[in-house]
């Protein structure tokens, strides 16, 4: 005959409450505690040293990565593309067509009429890209769906690097099959980013409503709304690094997208300078590429529409937007798991 169990006496309501606050205080006072209270914090407190490549050497030892392993990053880039072109779809090459001749129209009030074709490129380029027109008409089905590849994107590129790292040689088909297990984490985690990027939102609403009202004519006016801007700025700042970070941390099979926000954002405290000049950096890298691959295309593509009819219904800039854009989320998620690592690998 089984003993009976003794039975434990039942806490109080109250009991359960202080039981319950003592445990979640005993989690938070393990964490690291940088500029938490208005005490003053000194420089030597928490300046914390991270042996890193300089920028150019870490921007270009990404790219090296890749291209090292361009049949296991071509292959999920051609995959993730396909993918997109069948749920999502191109840009319209009626949106293209129409900032052309917007540039065309434009043209006709300068000197000479007409602009060159390199200074046309450039100015396609950047009026796409700065105009929506890869997001233009999309549904919100599409969205959906090109929000859930690029979390695949993520997904499946932080698998690579972890496994080339560790001295492995994963397949394309490893990837897809066994990365999407943290997938809600992951997409959780990007929402995550959505609202700390809530502040910037705010203030990028406000600037255009004190624009249509000529609300910064006024110097004081001006001050104190450049000062509430800058505040917001520094909130999503301040905010974003443990975020974006967590998106590495996150693909661990296991851990939850809280668990590896507090973790990555104690991993920062004292680095987060660092990461935001590195990702400044980046974005600015990825541009450098932008310019050097889509320019020539653009005015090859100016060229050949204007020497050959029937080339004028291919979408051949729109597929190439396509591939540059998941290109971007491949390198701009190489880079950050790569300095994710070297936190992670840090004695400090």
């Amino acid at each position: 005959m089984p003993k009976n169990k003794e039975k434990k006496p039942r806490k109080t309501m109250k009991e359960a409450f202080y039981a319950s606050r003592n445990k979640i205080w005993t989690k938070k006072s393990a964490r690291l505690k940088l500029h938490r209270s208005f005490k003053r914090s000194y420089r030597e407190d928490y300046v914390r040293g991270l042996e890193a490549p300089g920028l150019v050497a870490h921007a270009t030892s990404t790219l090296k990565i890749l291209f090292k392993n361009w049949k296991l990053f071509g292959g999920l880039l051609l995959i993730i593309v396909f993918m997109n072109i069948i749920f999502v779809g191109l840009m319209s090459e009626d949106t293209y067509q129409t900032v052309q001749d917007s540039i065309d129209e434009s043209s006709e009030v300068l000197q000479y009429g007409e602009i060159g074709r390199v200074a046309k490129s450039g100015l396609l380029l950047i009026s796409t890209v700065a105009t929506g027109g890869l997001t233009k008409g999309m549904t919100e089905v599409q969205q959906v769906f090109a929000f859930l590849f690029s979390a695949v994107t993520i997904l499946v590129t932080v698998y690579y690097l972890r496994h080339l790292m560790a001295g492995n040689h994963p397949k394309i088909r490893d990837g897809l099959y066994n990365a999407l297990s943290p997938l809600v984490s992951t997409m959780l985690t990007l929402l995550l980013i959505f609202v700390h990027l809530i502040p910037i939102f705010i203030f990028m609403i406000i600037y255009s409503t004190a624009i249509a009202t000529d609300f910064l004519s006024q110097p004081l006016y001006a001050f104190l709304f450049w000062l509430f801007g800058s505040l917001l700025i520094l909130l999503s700042a301040y905010l974003l690094p443990g975020s974006i970070l967590a998106l590495c941390a996150s693909t661990v099979p296991g851990i939850y997208p809280m668990q590896a926000v507090h973790a990555t954002s104690d991993m920062i405290q004292g680095r987060r300078t660092k990461f935001i000049i590195r990702v400044f950096f980046a974005l600015l890298f990825i541009a450098v590429i932008w310019v050097i691959v889509m320019l020539p295309l653009i005015w090859l593509d100016l060229v050949l529409k204007q020497n050959i009819e029937w080339v004028e219904g291919i979408p051949f800039i729109s597929f190439m937007l396509q591939i540059m854009t998941t290109f971007t989320v491949i390198y701009l998620t190489s880079y950050i798991y790569l300095f994710y690592r070297r936190m992670l690998d840090d004695p400090e």
